[in-house]
């Protein structure tokens, strides 16, 4: 019989390393890569590439996001074997930004994030590979803010707007 395998939880998630799975998900901090944070059908995809207001393009990859109506965020992958001839290069890639957005998805909270390769991706080693991705998240990061905050801006000059007017 196979050895139960745990997995730890990041340095910085004060949980309990009990368990207790139900109390986890409950909570907004937990750092699992459920299925309701993957973008799994066409249908999830088609509205990211058909309207992507935030793009982060790089050599390897391109970063395409879009706001959800959800609360939490989606990830989708396109790992073309046309860019990377070997499954377990693609794969590896896969792990890479899985990973990387699990750790990160506090901050990607409310978008659906899609992550497509580009030829030469597999050369890149681990630790560079991660570099880059998370200066494009970097990016992306910052878009979103300066989006957010431009739309809170303009709704409460809408608000004032309609103030003035009601007077």
């Amino acid at each position: 019989m196979p050895a139960k395998i745990e997995f730890q939880q990041p340095a910085s998630s004060n949980q309990p390393s009990s368990d207790s799975r139900s109390d986890s998900d409950s909570r907004n901090t937990s750092f699992r890569f459920t299925k309701s944070l993957r973008l799994l059908c066409a249908a999830d995809f088609k509205p990211v590439f058909d309207d992507a207001p935030f793009r982060a393009s790089h050599q390897h990859f391109l970063i395409l996001a879009r706001l959800n109506q959800q609360a939490q965020p989606r990830l989708g992958l396109v790992m073309a074997k046309k860019h990377m001839r070997l499954a377990v290069e693609r794969n590896r890639m896969k792990r890479l930004i899985r990973e990387s957005f699990r750790l990160n998805q506090q901050d990607f909270s409310g978008l659906d994030v899609v992550v497509l390769s580009r030829k030469g991706m597999d050369s890149l080693s681990n630790s560079d590979f991660i570099q880059q991705l998370n200066q494009q998240w970097q990016r992306i990061f910052k878009k979103v803010r300066h989006h957010r905050l431009t739309s809170q801006a303009q709704t409460q000059q809408v608000n004032a707007d309609v103030k003035t007017a009601d007077q």
